[in-house]
């Protein structure tokens, strides 16, 4: 079996940068991952909040960190998924970044793994100011660089001014994780430019890890995707949806890992709660494709 981290990528230059040390060996002491993400209740603040404590939604959190922990992941991811509809960045409030600080702080020091921040949709400067706040390692990004039309209306890359806030806070130790082609949204705008255009430009714009997904949250991503963000960056690349137990060990043999959550599930969806034994056997599935585990 290769292994992507010998990738011939590796010989890329992009732009005048020389090439990063590994983010994910940085964060996680190993160069393919594979991370679960923790799907938060409404947040206050959001339209289906009721008025839960945040005590209660702490202790849904650490459950289904606990869970994965369990199962064998090396991270973990914190998002604000049942705050629908979701705003654009700049309508997202300060209560948000506030109560996902709390919930992700208790994650990280009840699960004892490494923990990111996504807040969603695209709240780049939101999940830095999270992130800095629960002593995290890693924000996810959906569009880092370029622009897209989503459910959400036109979406902007944030690079610029995200990597500036960050600066601000001093918190440069924050890696990010990007995607190439963010799910749920169209694409046309930049439909004249390459994959490798799109995964050079994501590099350039100072990402960490690259993402590879499907068009929606369950739908796996191509072999093509993968392979063509792999030929274009130095960067690791892992794949962001459409993870499940039947095609983990071909999928996780193209990259350096996965972020998995919908296949994990009790129900099979992302709402659903976190089955310990389904991320088990995914993480097995995982050590046959010559991934070590914690």
């Amino acid at each position: 079996m290769n292994n992507p981290v010998d990738h011939t990528a590796g010989e890329r230059t992009v732009g005048v940068f020389p090439p990063k040390e590994s983010a994910l060996t940085s964060i996680f002491g190993t160069e393919r991952v594979v991370i679960g993400v923790v799907h938060c209740p409404p947040l206050p603040g959001s339209p289906h909040y009721r008025g839960e404590s945040i005590a209660d939604i702490v202790k849904f959190a650490v459950e289904e960190a606990t869970a994965y922990q369990r199962g064998g992941v090396h991270g973990l991811i914190v998002e604000n998924a049942w705050d629908l509809p979701f705003p654009k960045p700049e309508d997202q409030g300060f209560e948000t970044a506030a109560n996902l600080a709390v919930i992700s702080d208790h994650v990280r020091e009840k699960a004892g793994l490494p923990v990111g921040v996504n807040v969603l949709a695209n709240g780049a400067h939101c999940s830095i100011a999270t992130a800095q706040a629960a002593q995290s390692s890693f924000v996810r990004v959906n569009q880092w660089a370029n622009a897209y039309v989503a459910n959400e209306g036109f979406i902007e890359g944030l690079a610029p001014s995200a990597t500036r806030y960050r600066a601000t806070l001093r918190a440069e130790q924050l890696k990010v994780f990007a995607d190439v082609h963010v799910k749920h949204g169209s694409h046309s705008i930049i439909a004249d430019r390459s994959l490798a255009e799109q995964t050079e430009d994501n590099e350039f714009f100072d990402a960490d890890v690259l993402i590879a997904t499907g068009g929606r949250t369950g739908d796996e991503a191509a072999e093509s995707e993968v392979r063509g963000i792999m030929d274009a960056t130095r960067l690791p690349v892992i794949i962001g949806s459409g993870m499940t137990e039947n095609n983990a060990e071909r999928l996780l043999s193209l990259c350096h890992g996965a972020i998995v959550a919908s296949s994990l599930k009790e129900n099979g969806r992302w709402w659903g709660r976190v089955d310990q034994a389904k991320v088990r056997a995914f993480t097995r599935h995982a050590e046959r494709a010559g991934y070590q585990l914690p």
